[in-house]
């Protein structure tokens, strides 16, 4: 049978986490060859067990927010596979640190920045080279719900964010050229095993699952979203912030 995202390889960061293993599974399972690039090679081994074993499967330790890490990874990636032709953008987060602008500390803005917005232009900078030299493909950037509506008391993240989707907007346009598509999936609560545990402490949490029409998300939901654009299927997709909520921003 053949699957949808057959002949592509992908450099899928984040792939130690929730979303980021769930994306690895999803685009293995549809005929994919997917370096997997996470921080922790701990986290790696942990989140993509179900693929474990697969010649279509390379794991890798990068951080990235360094470039060094980051040129490494593209470049085992084209070793190994012979070419890249899909960026996924995964990795990110907030973290409890955050706050209104006039009280989050500002260790804790540039470490969003430099991880949400930094390291997601980075890949971009050393991957679409790559992806140029394949003949085109598909940048799947992650954005967020907090760059759709307003959520308090994560300022440091909606500006990385607000970032990650204009970087989309602008990629999309200039290497369309190059047949090139520029996307990002815009998540609403999305319950990792991460997520999980902390929607058990966090009021505010608790509230905004409550506000999700058809359910908290999975993991899964934001990897069939990946797959969509990552695949043939979204040839004319671009310049584009998908939402992946539940109909939260529809508040």
């Amino acid at each position: 049978m053949t699957g949808r995202l057959d002949g592509k390889v992908a450099l899928v960061t984040g792939a130690g986490g929730g979303i980021g293993a769930a994306i690895c599974d999803r685009f293995i399972a549809e005929g994919a060859r997917v370096l997997a690039a996470d921080i922790s090679d701990e986290a790696i081994a942990r989140a993509v067990k179900a693929a474990e074993g697969s010649e279509r499967l390379l794991p890798m330790t990068c951080d990235i927010t360094e470039p060094g890490d980051v040129q490494a990874a593209v470049t085992r990636a084209v070793e190994v596979f012979g070419k890249l032709d899909t960026l996924v953008n995964a990795a990110g987060g907030s973290t409890p640190h955050d706050g209104r602008v006039t009280e989050a500390p500002d260790e804790e803005f540039w470490r969003a920045i430099r991880l949400d917005l930094y390291g997601t232009f980075l890949v971009c900078k050393h991957g679409v080279p790559e992806l140029v030299k394949a003949g085109g493909g598909a940048v799947v950037n992650f954005s967020s719900m907090v760059a759709k509506m307003a959520l308090p008391e994560r300022d440091c993240y909606t500006a990385a964010k607000g970032g990650v989707s204009a970087l989309t907007r602008s990629m999309a346009q200039e290497y369309a050229q190059d047949g090139i598509r520029v996307n990002a999936i815009a998540p609403g609560l999305t319950l990792s095993e991460r997520v999980r545990g902390l929607v058990e402490e966090r009021d505010e949490l608790r509230k905004l699952a409550d506000q999700c029409l058809l359910g908290p998300n999975d993991p899964l939901d934001m990897a069939y979203m990946a797959v969509y654009l990552a695949s043939d299927e979204a040839r004319r997709t671009t310049g584009q912030i998908l939402s992946v909520d539940s109909g939260v921003t529809i508040y």
